[in-house]
Order: structure tokens, then sequence, then C-alpha cells
């Protein structure tokens, strides 16, 4: 099943199997859903699902983590803000509520709302229109609202740290998914997939299959995708066949009965290395979660990092050095929608390529030299939605447009240029060393 933002459902296992079930009849009501499960198991897979079935499915589907907007950008994301609401708000711009008017909005890590965002969103939820932050006129909308958290809202709301009215209103609809421990048929498969998308002349032996099956999987889907890329990454050229040795240690080291602690190999350096390694896997490559699961600063870890991509440990040979003022212009070539917005149009282009500095678009229409777009897009395999304007800079045969990003947040700009980074990590380019 593909789905909103171009990847592929894979399900295999019963417990999936009727989730997709009750995900089917939840998707022709209107009400509120809220999805639970551990962090990785795929709660964003199935609000997509659950858009892709429903009435509203030709209409935009917008997701947020509410856990990775700055406490003090929330309520103007969500809601809007009006031209000199603050500092720096040079413009109106409509919140997210209103970007997904007649649409489906998924909220992710829902708990991580404060109680003033909490108070506004039941009162919209109620289908009161509100005031963008800073105006004087009313917004209404019509938004069908999908929630996830991997935290225990109940028990949150017996603490007083969630509200119970907006919890109740929430759980109109509630979907579980399973941890991936649970469902270990779906490991074959997702694996499978995983590496078809990165090696589609390899397989797994049987050994490394039985591998992976073993395993507890902690980060889930998450974790699992990770290790497959790794995998794929450093597997050499031409390479058919994956095999356990070709996996992270500490998954090889796991024994049979899960729940049981990992066994770690070699010396103590090499340990920690290893542990350093499955954090991040667990973590979805998020340095700072894994800092903290690991009990050490962030500092730390990235240190610790630079240390291992220098030693070649992680990553290929390196192919040279990137200064700063070079990373502007280096590009990712990257196929994934992006939306459009002209002349009070909306169209939907493919991505060729994409940098700081702009991204080259497959587009069907004509557009008009210098013109300013707006334009939004997935950031793959992140939580972020790349929204903001862009001008046409150049075009070419075949109907290639060049677009200069002309205003995008300065929190999307970080996200973006940490994601080229790890790109250009992943290629084998490295940073020079920083004066200490």
């Amino acid at each position: 099943m593909k789905l909103v933002d171009g990847s592929t459902a894979v399900v295999c296992s019963d417990a999936m199997h009727r989730l997709m079930s009750m995900v089917e009849r939840v998707a022709r009501q209107d009400a509120a859903v809220l999805i639970v499960g551990e962090t990785g198991v795929g709660k964003e897979m199935i609000a997509q699902a659950i858009h892709q079935h429903s009435l509203r499915c030709g209409k935009s589907f917008v997701d947020v983590n509410c856990a990775a907007l700055p406490e003090h950008l929330v309520e103007s994301e969500l809601f809007g803000y009006e031209k000199g609401a603050f500092s720096g708000a040079d413009g109106t711009k409509p919140g997210l509520f209103e970007l997904a008017d007649q649409g489906t909005l998924f909220l992710d890590e829902i708990g991580e709302l404060d109680a003033k965002v909490q108070a506004k969103l039941l009162r919209v939820l109620d289908g009161v229109p509100y005031y963008r932050l800073g105006g004087a006129r009313k917004v209404a909308v019509n938004v069908r609202v999908i929630a996830a958290t991997n935290r225990d809202l109940e028990g949150e709301v017996q603490q007083g740290k969630f509200r119970r009215d907006l919890f109740h209103r929430l759980t109109q609809f509630q979907l579980r998914v399973p941890a991936l421990r649970e469902r270990k048929d779906d490991v074959a498969a997702l694996a499978e997939h995983f590496l078809q998308t990165q090696l589609p002349a390899a397989h797994f032996t049987p050994e490394a299959m039985r591998t992976l099956q073993r395993y507890h999987w902690p980060g889930n889907v998450r974790e699992l995708k990770n290790v497959i890329m790794r995998a794929a990454l450093h597997a050499k050229p031409g390479t058919h066949e994956i095999r356990p040795s070709d996996l992270p240690a500490a998954i090889c080291g796991v024994p049979e009965l899960s729940g049981q602690p990992v066994v770690f190999g070699g010396n103590l350096e090499a340990m920690e290395k290893q542990m350093i390694l499955q954090a991040l896997a667990q973590n979805g490559d998020n340095q700072m979660k894994a800092a903290r699961q690991l009990g050490i600063s962030s500092r730390t870890l990235r240190r610790k990092l630079d240390k291992y991509r220098k030693e070649s440990a992680i990553g290929s040979a390196s192919l040279g050095t990137l200064r700063e003022q070079q990373q502007r212009y280096f590009r990712v070539t990257v196929e994934i929608p992006i939306m459009l917005k002209y002349e009070g149009h909306e169209i939907e282009g493919t991505t060729v390529n994409l940098s700081s500095g702009g991204v080259a678009v497959q587009c069907p229409i004509e557009i008009a030299h210098g013109s300013t777009l707006e334009i939004s897009f997935a950031l793959p395999d992140t939580d972020s939605i790349i929204e903001g304007k862009a001008k046409l800079a150049w075009t070419s045969p075949g109907g290639l447009a060049g677009l200069s990003f002309e205003e995008l947040h300065p929190a999307l700009t970080n996200e973006l240029q940490q994601w080229l980074l790890e790109r250009s990590r992943a290629e084998g380019w490295t940073e020079p060393e920083t004066a200490r």
C-alpha cells in the first residue's frame, strides 16, 4: 500500500492485518483517533492509512511532531500568526490547522503539548473558531485530527499532566500498534522490503534472517530500518547476500530468550562503541535521545562519533572535506513529492535534487521566470515538513525547474542543513576539524 509520503506500508502478521482492518472501518468515520504504541512502531503509517481510506483522501494530510516544535513556537505553528504578532513576524502566516482545512491533521507526540495549547486545541476540536496569534478575526476550519503518543496519557491524566477533557475528546477511537517483538512475522517482510530499496539485487542468508528475527527490537520498525540501511551502506560493491557478520554486533549478540541482556564482545573500547551504535539505532539516529539513554551528554556522544568517523568505523572512506561555504552547494539526489502553490493553484511535482539553497523540481506546468511560489515537502526519513517560499531561478527543457529558497523558518533551515550534513557524511564527505 502506497502512503501519502510515497513510502510503502508492509503488513504480514495477523496482528497487523487485524489492525489494518480496523483502520479501514475507523477511516470512514469523521471522529478523532488516538494511536498509541512504543516509539518506532509505525504510528505515522497508521495515520496515513486512515487518511487514505477516509472520505478526505483527496485533501491535505498535514503532519507535525509536537515534540520537535520549540515550546515558544507551538501555538503560532498550529494556529498561525498575524503580521507584527511578535518580533520577526514580518507577514501573516496560516497555521497547520488552516493548511489541513477539509483534510487531516496528524499530531504526533501529542503528550508533549503544554496546558495552554491543550486548552486551545480542545476548543478547535469542538468546532469553535479561533484567533491566529495577534489576530482580531476568527478562523474557522473543518479538520479531522489524528493524534499519536508513546506515553501513557491515561496515567498522565490521573497525575494532572494532561487534560482529561482533551484526552476523552481525542479517544473517540483508540488504536494500539503492537511492538515489533509482538509480530515477528513482520520482521522478515520489512527487512526484505528495506533491503530491496537499498540493494535490489541482494538478499539475506537464512542465518542472517534468523538473527534478525531473534532480536528483541526495542527500537521497533525504525531500529530495523536503520540496521538494514547501515548494512546496505557498508556492503561492498557487487554484494548479493547479507550475512550475520554484516549486521551490527549488538544484533548478533542477543540470546534466543527475549528480555535478556545484550552480550557484547571485544575489549572495553569496542563494547562502548557497540553500545553507542545500538543506542543510536534504537532512537532513530536522534543523538539527544541516544545520549539520554546512555546517560552521557550530547557533547560527549558527538565527540565519540567524530572519533569513530575519523577511524573509518562509521561510513566509507572519506571522499574529501566539505567546508562550511561548500556545504551550501552540496546537493542530494532525491525523488520525493513536492507541493507547489503558484498563482492560487496547487501543483504536484517531484524533486530531482535538494540543497540548503534550493531544490530542482520536475514540474508539469510552465512557471514565469522570477515567480515566487509556496513550497511544501516531507524531508525523507524524518518527521519534518519543509514549508516556505521559493523563487524560480532557472528552467531547462523537459519541465525541469530550479527553485531558490526565499523564506524558510530558521528551525526548518537548521533541520534541512542537519539532514544534508548527515547525507554528506553517508556519502563519505567529512567536515574540517574546528579549533578547540
